[in-house]
């Protein structure tokens, strides 16, 4: 068989993802933060693009518009101006040298006043109080090298760390060089919490010194600020913290080192390991609660940023909710149509002028399709979480993202971009878009499903309003949900009940009844 070529025509479709198509998902969950960057970058880029002011005009600041000369006057009047402006210096010139410059000691007496700091440049230099001390006091009088060196940051106190501040403290516990240079060792063995990790004979042998002399430091450091740090226990910090305040007895000795059964709420072993009744027990609990088991979590340095909503929702006068987008969190990007009209008649580098009006006018688009897919996607959460809106947590609806994809004819992909780090702003507080979508659990005899949200919720609601003498198991909670109509299992509500920190029926009731007791109930 001879082998030929030959030509076919063929149709096909194929979904091809262009990079500028790419780039318009990215930007649509992109967050505030990120996208501000993004568009400061492409607009140090583009010469077309500019950061618009908020009266809508071209910010002076960023435009790279030649400036045109708008005065309008003539060359005469020009130099009638400048004419006019010499005049006027020179007469300004001859009062300064008549009555001004060298005479502030004629001033200061006929007006009976201290013109000396008017005229800063015109007296003599100032004398330094202390030049041995001129490269350290920069705002010292006379000293002018360094007033222009000023700068206000050199006096903005900086955020402390816990190492720093434990090393401010070490000359003043411990007196000899060798125990100093031993304690700055045993700070960097601490944790983020304030907690010694390393181990005494380790750290001993790599120094080549004893074990005693390890915990004879360890136990100065113990005793600086904050309480507790220098703890290798969660007991030992909390017992460091009671003996500085003085309230660490035998009692509560025995009491911390049975926190295991604290946890449990076993109150008859520990009254009978501690040797005290119901009521003083529940007072070195009450002590306990006021300690600080983490010491060194105030000297974080993470820094803790502020959400800014992107959609406002407010009550509107007929009863329905407005739906806005937050004007702080909108790009306010324009494209200087004029620059590159007048630049283009030129013919220089046009093809490069045409490739960047063609980016701007793709990314003013594509922030105008996000906003507009923004709200879209809030209008109808907003519609569909109508009774949470009105009447708090126990009335949110279960709802997915196929919910919303298929009420504003869009996929189910963008709606979860869209929800991304989003923020909303509603009556009842500051919530993630992600928050309203929850997981749908089943009604008794096909009635309404509820959401996973809600029926957290009524357990919490439940278990805190439940009585001493009948405190709610899990098999109680899934009988009351039941008939309130919500169908949820026994496993369910135990793994809810462990999410939101709850301890299980045993434990509540031993502490309930004890404090009723205690109470006189």
């Amino acid at each position: 068989m001879a082998l030929s070529a030959n030509l076919f025509l063929r149709q096909s479709q194929s979904l091809v993802m262009t990079p500028q198509l790419m780039q318009s998902i990215q930007l649509l969950q992109m967050t505030h933060f990120e996208l501000n960057q993004f568009i400061a970058q492409e607009v140090e880029k583009n010469p077309l693009l500019e950061f618009s002011s908020d009266d809508g005009e071209l910010g002076s600041g960023n435009s790279r518009e030649p400036e045109e000369d708008s005065r309008g006057v003539s060359d005469d009047g020009r130099a009638d101006d400048a004419a006019a402006e010499r005049q006027s210096g020179e007469l300004a010139s001859d009062w300064y040298e008549s009555g001004g410059s060298g005479h502030t000691e004629r001033l200061n007496d006929e007006l009976d006043s201290n013109f000396s700091n008017v005229y800063p440049d015109d007296g003599p230099p100032q004398r330094l109080d202390a030049p041995e001390l001129v490269s350290q006091w920069k705002s010292m009088p006379g000293n002018t090298e360094a007033a222009e060196r000023y700068e206000l940051d050199d006096f903005v106190a900086g955020q402390i760390s816990l190492r720093d501040h434990l090393n401010q403290q070490i000359p003043f516990a411990l007196n000899s060089r060798v125990d100093r240079m031993l304690a700055e060792h045993l700070v960097d063995q601490l944790d983020d919490a304030g907690y010694f990790r390393g181990e005494v004979a380790e750290t001993a042998a790599r120094l080549g010194t004893a074990c005693a002399e390890v915990e004879r430091v360890l136990s100065a450091l113990q005793t600086l600020d904050p309480p507790g740090v220098f703890a290798r226990s969660l007991s030992e910090c909390l017992a460091i913290q009671l003996q500085q305040k003085d309230r660490l007895d035998p009692a509560m000795e025995r009491l911390l080192q049975h926190l295991e059964l604290l946890a449990r709420r076993d109150f008859v072993t520990l009254k009978r390991l501690c040797g005290v009744d119901e009521e003083d027990l529940l007072d070195m609990m009450s002590e306990i609660r006021q300690l600080n088991p983490k010491p060194g979590s105030n000297f974080e340095t993470s820094n803790t940023e502020a959400i800014t909503p992107d959609i406002v929702v407010r009550s509107a006068q007929d009863g329905s909710w407005q739906v806005e987008l937050n004007p702080d969190t909108l790009p306010r990007v324009l494209v200087n149509q004029s620059y590159f009209a007048r630049i283009s008649k030129t013919g220089d580098d046009y093809a490069f002028l045409s490739e960047c009006l063609q980016t701007a006018n793709w990314l003013t688009r594509s922030l105008d399709q996000r906003a507009k897919t923004i709200m879209k996607v809030a209008s109808e959460i907003v519609r569909q979480q109508d009774a949470f809106l009105m009447n708090g947590v126990s009335q949110l609806r279960p709802l997915n993202l196929k919910t919303v994809a298929d009420a504003i004819k869009m996929h189910e992909s963008t709606v979860s971009r869209v929800t991304s780090n989003k923020y909303m702003l509603t009556p009842r507080g500051l919530f993630e878009l992600k928050y309203f979508f929850t997981v749908s659990i089943g009604a008794v005899e096909g009635g309404d499903s509820h959401s996973a949200e809600a029926v957290r919720h009524r357990i919490r609601q439940l278990i805190v309003q439940e009585a001493p003498n009948n405190v709610l198991s899990d098999d109680d909670i899934v009988d009351t949900l039941k008939k309130s109509g919500v169908e949820l299992a026994r496993r369910t509500v135990a793994k809810y009940r462990e999410a939101m920190n709850i301890p299980s029926s045993v434990q509540r009731r031993r502490e309930k009844r004890a404090m009723a007791r205690v109470a006189g109930f």
